[in-house]
């Protein structure tokens, strides 16, 4: 990564050292330090790169963090924000966007740190009073983040996932909350008890006790739900699916009462509209109802079939390869309790064999469980027997790739829904 200056530049990147630039040490390179002073290179913290490039202060970040959740929180807020009058950047998941246009691609959930001051640095310079970006568990136990002083933190929930990395769930709980420890204003959700964080400064939204409740809901077309305060009442009218997204909303509701502090009912208001983000229960066709979900995580599965226990479901899901294997025979059990049919398939294999995957999830379900290890031919499936049952179609949202053997294939749950309608005409 490289950014330009008027004189010189400012590299993480030790090929790109040139005599006199600015070296940014982080976590990921730090073994490249006395490479780059061989080189003539002046080395720097990544806080001193946000200072050289006159970022300081220029915008409030915002960070998002938790298991589910994320992304949705994070473009809803940047909704409302905008209804509201206030320009801002997110970068997460789907990739880093200015508005609608798109200034980076989809990688990794947290960009390396220079990476993500290049896009603060894009945000400033286009007007953005707000840099909105997912924190993941990764970044903060690799100092991802180091550098960046975040005028709000939110935390929307923690569950079973990355344990392949982090080792035991009480240390992923563990890293997160490290994350949540500083005086910053903090939203967090108080109906999930598996972190600690600094009460200071914090808000927390819930169903049950919070700064920030909900009194009563109704799920069946969309959200619609009374919210209030100690000192206010609201009504919150959305056209997403599912109690999670009325969780994610009282997240968004708590950081815009925050940031801006207007009455809860101007803040409800600049919710309406939002049609999601794409990946996530996304309707991908109405007749046939076939939605696309990212749900990849027990929590997640259980958080979005749970939403529509009152519909037939036919389900198709995988899981990934080279990840926490012991949340796959739990993602079985969970799609078993829920789906009319379930059809296990490949999700991203990446090196391992996916028949094994495939094995490891079915092994706690039902043996009437279809497995087609080809994706397109399990969507094609699941198509060809549905008869008024919903579809959902889990674990890859958005992406447009298959990961088989270190190599990326062009691959769309979407695109492939779309050819298969076309198709049957």
């Amino acid at each position: 990564m490289k950014i330009a200056l008027n004189s010189g530049f400012i590299t993480d990147n030790s090929k790109e050292v040139k005599s006199g630039c600015y070296f940014v040490v982080s976590n990921s390179n730090s073994k490249y330090t006395a490479e780059a002073m061989e080189l003539g290179a002046n080395l720097i913290t990544p806080s001193e790169a946000i200072d050289i490039l006159g970022l300081r202060d220029r915008i409030k970040i915002i960070g998002i963090t938790g298991t589910n959740g994320k992304t949705t929180t994070a473009f809803l807020l940047s909704y409302a924000l905008a209804n509201l009058g206030h320009k801002s950047a997110v970068s997460g998941t789907c990739g880093s966007f200015i508005g609608d246009r798109q200034i980076a691609k989809k990688a990794l959930t947290t960009s390396q740190i220079l990476e993500t001051i290049s896009y603060i640095k894009e945000a400033v310079n286009s007007g953005c009073e707000y840099f909105i970006m997912e924190v993941s568990s990764h970044a903060i136990a690799q100092n991802r983040i180091e550098g960046l002083s975040f005028a709000l933190k939110i935390f929307t929930n923690l569950s079973q996932d990355h344990l392949d990395y982090h080792k035991s769930f009480s240390e992923y709980a563990r890293v997160k909350s490290s994350f949540l420890s500083d005086e910053c204003d903090k939203i967090i959700n108080g109906d999930d008890d598996n972190i600690t964080y600094n009460r200071s400064n914090s808000l927390t939204y819930s169903f049950k006790n919070g700064d920030i409740c909900v009194s009563e809901f109704e799920l069946k077309n969309g959200i619609n739900a009374t919210i209030f305060t100690d000192k206010e009442r609201a009504n919150l009218s959305l056209d997403l699916h599912g109690k999670f997204n009325l969780y994610n909303a009282l997240g968004v509701v708590g950081a815009l009462k925050k940031l801006l502090n207007l009455d809860l009912q101007t803040i409800s208001n600049s919710l309406k509209g939002f049609k999601g983000v794409a990946g996530r229960m996304e309707i991908v066709s109405h007749s046939p109802t076939i939605i696309v979900d990212f749900a990849h995580t027990p929590d997640g599965i259980e958080k979005v079939l749970s939403s529509m226990k009152n519909s037939e479901l036919i389900v198709v899901f995988g899981a990934g390869g080279d990840r926490d294997k012991t949340k796959r025979p739990i993602m079985g059990q969970i799609v078993a309790k829920y789906a009319k049919i379930a059809i296990v398939t490949s999700d991203n294999p990446r090196s391992e064999d996916p028949d094994e995957i495939i094995e490891q999830i079915s092994s706690s379900m039902p043996k009437n469980a279809i497995k087609i290890q080809n994706r397109k031919e399990a969507i094609a499936k699941a198509i060809s027997i549905q008869n008024n049952e919903i579809l959902l179609i889990l674990g890859k949202g958005d992406e447009d790739y298959q990961e088989i053997n270190g190599v990326k294939y062009p691959f769309s749950d979407q695109e492939v829904v779309k050819e298969i309608l076309s198709k049957k005409g």
